[in-house]
Protein backbone atom coordinates (compact mmCIF):
# COMPACT_ATOMS: atom_id res chain seq x y z
CA UNK A 1 0.00 0.00 0.00
CA UNK A 2 1.38 3.43 -0.98
CA UNK A 3 2.38 5.66 1.90
CA UNK A 4 1.72 8.76 -0.23
CA UNK A 5 -1.82 9.12 1.03
CA UNK A 6 -0.56 9.42 4.63
CA UNK A 7 1.94 12.21 3.92
CA UNK A 8 -0.53 15.15 3.82
CA UNK A 9 -2.27 14.00 7.01
CA UNK A 10 1.09 13.64 8.78
CA UNK A 11 1.89 17.24 7.84
CA UNK A 12 -1.53 18.31 9.11
CA UNK A 13 -0.71 16.61 12.41
CA UNK A 14 2.39 18.81 12.53
CA UNK A 15 0.05 21.80 12.32
CA UNK A 16 -2.08 20.44 15.16
CA UNK A 17 0.92 19.68 17.37
CA UNK A 18 2.34 23.17 16.75
CA UNK A 19 -1.03 24.65 17.70
CA UNK A 20 -1.17 22.65 20.93
CA UNK A 21 2.29 23.88 21.95
CA UNK A 22 1.30 27.44 21.01
CA UNK A 23 -1.75 27.18 23.27
CA UNK A 24 0.48 26.24 26.22
CA UNK A 25 2.75 29.23 25.63
CA UNK A 26 -0.22 31.59 25.09
CA UNK A 27 -1.94 30.48 28.30
CA UNK A 28 1.30 31.16 30.16
CA UNK A 29 1.54 34.62 28.56
CA UNK A 30 4.66 33.73 26.57
CA UNK A 31 3.18 35.21 23.44
CA UNK A 32 6.42 35.50 21.49
CA UNK A 33 6.92 31.72 21.73
CA UNK A 34 3.26 31.13 20.90
CA UNK A 35 3.83 33.16 17.74
CA UNK A 36 6.77 30.96 16.71
CA UNK A 37 4.71 27.77 16.93
CA UNK A 38 1.73 29.39 15.22
CA UNK A 39 4.02 30.34 12.33
CA UNK A 40 5.27 26.75 12.22
CA UNK A 41 1.69 25.47 12.24
CA UNK A 42 0.70 27.77 9.38
CA UNK A 43 3.76 26.54 7.46
CA UNK A 44 2.49 22.97 7.87
CA UNK A 45 -1.03 24.10 6.97
CA UNK A 46 0.18 25.49 3.65
CA UNK A 47 2.17 22.42 2.68
CA UNK A 48 -0.35 19.73 3.63
CA UNK A 49 -2.61 20.90 0.81
CA UNK A 50 0.37 21.31 -1.51
CA UNK A 51 1.50 17.72 -1.00
CA UNK A 52 -2.08 16.44 -1.17
CA UNK A 53 -2.33 17.90 -4.67
CA UNK A 54 1.03 16.75 -6.03
CA UNK A 55 0.66 13.26 -4.53
CA UNK A 56 -3.00 13.02 -5.55
CA UNK A 57 -3.77 12.13 -1.94
CA UNK A 58 -6.70 14.42 -1.18
CA UNK A 59 -9.41 12.87 0.96
CA UNK A 60 -12.49 13.82 2.93
CA UNK A 61 -10.72 12.77 6.13
CA UNK A 62 -7.83 15.07 5.26
CA UNK A 63 -10.23 17.98 4.69
CA UNK A 64 -11.86 17.50 8.09
CA UNK A 65 -8.52 16.94 9.83
CA UNK A 66 -7.17 20.14 8.30
CA UNK A 67 -10.05 22.17 9.74
CA UNK A 68 -9.68 20.54 13.16
CA UNK A 69 -5.97 21.42 13.22
CA UNK A 70 -6.74 24.98 12.08
CA UNK A 71 -9.30 25.29 14.85
CA UNK A 72 -6.50 24.92 17.39
CA UNK A 73 -3.68 26.81 15.67
CA UNK A 74 -5.79 29.53 14.06
CA UNK A 75 -8.84 29.50 16.32
CA UNK A 76 -8.00 28.77 19.94
CA UNK A 77 -4.55 30.42 19.95
CA UNK A 78 -5.61 33.88 18.66
CA UNK A 79 -8.50 33.85 21.13
CA UNK A 80 -6.13 33.17 24.04
CA UNK A 81 -3.69 35.82 22.77
CA UNK A 82 -6.43 38.44 22.59
CA UNK A 83 -7.53 37.35 26.07
CA UNK A 84 -4.02 38.05 27.35
CA UNK A 85 -3.81 41.40 25.57
CA UNK A 86 -7.14 42.50 27.00
CA UNK A 87 -6.15 41.33 30.48
CA UNK A 88 -2.91 43.31 30.23
CA UNK A 89 -4.91 46.32 29.06
CA UNK A 90 -6.84 46.13 32.33
CA UNK A 91 -3.74 47.51 34.04
CA UNK A 92 -3.79 50.81 32.12
CA UNK A 93 -6.15 53.63 33.24
CA UNK A 94 -8.97 53.04 30.76
CA UNK A 95 -8.87 49.30 31.31
CA UNK A 96 -8.80 49.74 35.08
CA UNK A 97 -11.97 51.81 34.87
CA UNK A 98 -13.73 48.96 33.10
CA UNK A 99 -12.34 46.40 35.53
CA UNK A 100 -13.70 48.44 38.42
CA UNK A 101 -17.11 48.03 36.80
CA UNK A 102 -16.62 44.23 37.00
CA UNK A 103 -16.23 43.89 33.24
CA UNK A 104 -13.80 41.05 32.60
CA UNK A 105 -12.32 42.20 29.33
CA UNK A 106 -10.23 39.14 28.55
CA UNK A 107 -13.16 36.87 27.84
CA UNK A 108 -14.25 39.04 24.92
CA UNK A 109 -11.12 37.80 23.13
CA UNK A 110 -12.66 34.36 22.73
CA UNK A 111 -15.15 35.84 20.27
CA UNK A 112 -12.32 35.35 17.77
CA UNK A 113 -12.27 31.63 18.57
CA UNK A 114 -16.03 31.37 18.06
CA UNK A 115 -15.92 33.31 14.79
CA UNK A 116 -13.03 31.14 13.58
CA UNK A 117 -14.99 27.96 14.32
CA UNK A 118 -17.96 29.26 12.37
CA UNK A 119 -15.74 30.31 9.47
CA UNK A 120 -14.05 26.88 9.29
CA UNK A 121 -17.41 25.09 9.41
CA UNK A 122 -18.72 27.26 6.57
CA UNK A 123 -15.58 26.64 4.53
CA UNK A 124 -16.07 22.87 4.67
CA UNK A 125 -19.54 23.04 3.14
CA UNK A 126 -19.06 26.00 0.78
CA UNK A 127 -18.22 24.84 -2.75
CA UNK A 128 -17.49 28.45 -3.79
CA UNK A 129 -14.12 28.38 -2.00
CA UNK A 130 -12.25 25.76 -3.99
CA UNK A 131 -9.82 28.18 -5.65
CA UNK A 132 -10.33 31.36 -3.61
CA UNK A 133 -11.70 32.43 -0.24
CA UNK A 134 -14.81 34.20 0.94
CA UNK A 135 -13.98 36.00 4.15
CA UNK A 136 -10.55 36.31 5.72
CA UNK A 137 -8.86 32.87 6.08
CA UNK A 138 -8.21 31.90 9.69
CA UNK A 139 -4.39 31.70 9.25
CA UNK A 140 -4.30 35.28 7.89
CA UNK A 141 -6.44 36.49 10.77
CA UNK A 142 -4.19 34.66 13.24
CA UNK A 143 -1.06 36.27 11.82
CA UNK A 144 -2.73 39.65 12.29
CA UNK A 145 -3.66 38.95 15.93
CA UNK A 146 -0.29 37.36 16.81
CA UNK A 147 1.59 40.34 15.36
CA UNK A 148 0.11 42.65 17.99
CA UNK A 149 2.04 41.32 21.02
CA UNK A 150 5.18 41.03 18.88
CA UNK A 151 4.94 44.74 18.07
CA UNK A 152 4.57 45.51 21.78
CA UNK A 153 7.46 43.25 22.80
CA UNK A 154 10.05 43.93 20.12
CA UNK A 155 9.35 47.35 18.63
CA UNK A 156 9.72 50.73 20.27
CA UNK A 157 6.89 52.68 18.73
CA UNK A 158 5.28 54.84 21.41
CA UNK A 159 2.19 55.38 19.27
CA UNK A 160 1.73 51.65 18.61
CA UNK A 161 2.19 50.88 22.30
CA UNK A 162 -0.43 53.45 23.28
CA UNK A 163 -2.87 52.12 20.70
CA UNK A 164 -2.38 48.41 21.39
CA UNK A 165 -2.66 48.86 25.15
CA UNK A 166 -6.00 50.63 24.77
CA UNK A 167 -8.79 48.18 25.66
CA UNK A 168 -11.29 49.92 23.40
CA UNK A 169 -8.94 49.54 20.42
CA UNK A 170 -8.43 45.85 21.24
CA UNK A 171 -12.18 45.30 21.51
CA UNK A 172 -12.62 47.04 18.15
CA UNK A 173 -9.93 44.81 16.62
CA UNK A 174 -11.71 41.78 18.05
CA UNK A 175 -15.03 42.84 16.53
CA UNK A 176 -13.39 43.61 13.17
CA UNK A 177 -11.61 40.26 13.21
CA UNK A 178 -14.87 38.39 13.81
CA UNK A 179 -16.56 40.32 11.01
CA UNK A 180 -13.79 39.82 8.45
CA UNK A 181 -13.60 36.08 9.10
CA UNK A 182 -17.20 35.65 8.00
CA UNK A 183 -17.72 38.57 5.61
CA UNK A 184 -19.01 37.84 2.11
CA UNK A 185 -15.79 39.24 0.68
CA UNK A 186 -13.98 37.30 -2.09
CA UNK A 187 -10.22 37.03 -1.45
CA UNK A 188 -7.58 35.41 -3.64
CA UNK A 189 -5.73 32.29 -2.51
CA UNK A 190 -1.96 31.81 -2.73
CA UNK A 191 -2.35 28.71 -4.90
CA UNK A 192 -0.29 28.66 -8.08
CA UNK A 193 -1.78 26.42 -10.78
CA UNK A 194 0.92 27.68 -13.17
CA UNK A 195 3.97 29.95 -12.77
CA UNK A 196 2.72 32.37 -15.43
CA UNK A 197 3.00 36.01 -14.36
CA UNK A 198 -0.08 36.98 -16.38
CA UNK A 199 -2.23 34.43 -14.53
CA UNK A 200 -0.72 35.14 -11.10
CA UNK A 201 0.17 38.84 -11.18
CA UNK A 202 -1.79 39.62 -8.01
CA UNK A 203 -0.03 36.78 -6.16
CA UNK A 204 3.43 37.83 -7.31
CA UNK A 205 2.66 41.45 -6.47
CA UNK A 206 1.46 40.46 -3.01
CA UNK A 207 4.52 38.28 -2.30
CA UNK A 208 6.92 41.01 -3.40
CA UNK A 209 5.11 43.66 -1.35
CA UNK A 210 5.04 41.31 1.66
CA UNK A 211 8.81 40.88 1.58
CA UNK A 212 9.32 44.64 1.38
CA UNK A 213 6.88 45.34 4.22
CA UNK A 214 8.52 42.77 6.49
CA UNK A 215 12.03 44.00 5.68
CA UNK A 216 11.27 47.66 6.32
CA UNK A 217 8.65 47.41 9.08
CA UNK A 218 9.45 44.05 10.74
CA UNK A 219 6.53 42.90 12.89
CA UNK A 220 4.56 46.06 12.19
CA UNK A 221 4.57 44.98 8.56
CA UNK A 222 2.36 41.95 9.32
CA UNK A 223 -0.88 43.92 9.90
CA UNK A 224 0.01 46.02 6.87
CA UNK A 225 0.38 42.98 4.62
CA UNK A 226 -2.98 41.58 5.81
CA UNK A 227 -4.57 44.93 4.94
CA UNK A 228 -2.75 44.84 1.58
CA UNK A 229 -4.07 41.33 0.97
CA UNK A 230 -7.64 42.54 1.42
CA UNK A 231 -7.11 45.65 -0.73
CA UNK A 232 -5.50 43.70 -3.58
CA UNK A 233 -8.37 41.20 -3.50
CA UNK A 234 -10.84 44.07 -3.87
CA UNK A 235 -8.85 45.85 -6.60
CA UNK A 236 -8.20 42.74 -8.67
CA UNK A 237 -11.62 41.22 -8.08
CA UNK A 238 -12.71 39.14 -11.07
Amino acid sequence: MSINKYVPNAITMGNLLSGCIAVVFAVNDRLEYAAIFVALGIFFDFFDGFFARILNASSEVGLQLDSLADMVTSGVVPGVVMYQLLEDASDVPWGAQLTEQHIHLGYFGFAITLASAYRLAKFNVDDRQTSSFIGLPTPANTLFILSLPLILIFEEYAFAKAVLENPYVLLAITALSCFMLNAELPLFALKFKTWSFAENKVRYLFLLASVLLLVFFQFSGIPLLIILYILLSIIFKD
